[in-house]
């Protein structure tokens, strides 16, 4: 299940929506150790782009998946169990939705983080096709790109961290 969904501007890493599954009392401190996760990923993308525009980052039992399209990057937090197939079909469904949004002036010029609450509001909406792997449109989808290889780099958070750290100080 997609747990958390960011959608931030490549050029300077400032995330624009956030849509969340689930916070409650219990969840709410994990939560925002995943929100911070995704926010500081984000900010690593900015200073250094991804060699890949699709790209997944291991934490614990849960895994964070990168689309970056015409500079805007996709965030996607799910549980490491979810199929990485079906979450790329996700965020390449938000893509679609962002480029007929129609607010590239807005996109390129806002400067306050998370201020397009309507765009989080359409994350809610297509999360919720998401949900459930075993639907028709679901499994449909998975197996319409089984016979496509998926080219999706994948790494471990504490790898990906400290490659970037590596680069950044040899440069």
């Amino acid at each position: 299940m997609v747990k958390l969904t960011i959608v931030g501007r490549v050029e300077d890493g400032l995330p624009l929506a956030q849509d969340q599954t689930y916070v409650n009392q219990q969840d709410n401190a994990s939560f925002l150790f995943y929100q911070q996760q995704a926010e500081l990923l984000l900010k690593q993308i900015s200073k250094d782009p991804l060699l890949h525009p699709k790209m997944t980052i291991l934490l614990d039992h849960h895994s964070f998946h990168f689309l970056v399209e015409k500079k805007i990057c996709y965030i996607a937090l799910s549980d490491s169990s979810y199929p990485r197939k079906l979450l790329f079909h996700y965020l390449q469904d938000l893509q679609k939705e962002l480029d007929n949004f129609g607010e590239t002036t807005l996109i390129q010029t806002t400067s306050k983080p998370y201020s397009f609450v309507r765009f989080s509001k359409i994350i809610g909406r297509i999360r919720k096709q998401y949900m459930d792997t075993r639907t028709q449109a679901n499994l449909s989808k998975l197996n319409a790109s089984r016979k496509q290889e998926l080219d999706v780099v994948t790494e471990h958070l504490n790898d990906f961290m400290q490659r970037r750290q590596l680069s950044g100080t040899c440069s």
